[in-house]
């Protein structure tokens, strides 16, 4: 398994707009299988600090990551 993202993790200040987009629609693909749906999740208009927060809570971005990477792993198995 690979170490969680930090939410602090210079790497997210680059994440665009269109990006995280890209990586909410592969969120609701690969979780509708398992039943994991959110589908008011969309980019906020928010930032903390210069890193954009995803709208299911406002998360920070490195959550959305790291629950691909939880999604991405299941798939391998």
């Amino acid at each position: 398994m690979n170490a969680p993202i930090d939410p602090h993790d210079r790497i997210l200040r680059t994440c665009t707009e269109p990006e995280v987009t890209a990586l909410l629609r592969e969120l609701h693909e690969r979780g509708r299988p398992l039943g994991l749906r959110w589908g008011s999740a969309a980019v906020s208009e928010r930032t903390i600090d210069g890193r954009l927060l995803v709208d299911f809570g406002d998360a920070p971005v490195s959550t959305l990551l790291n629950l691909l990477t939880l999604l991405r792993e299941a798939d391998r198995e």
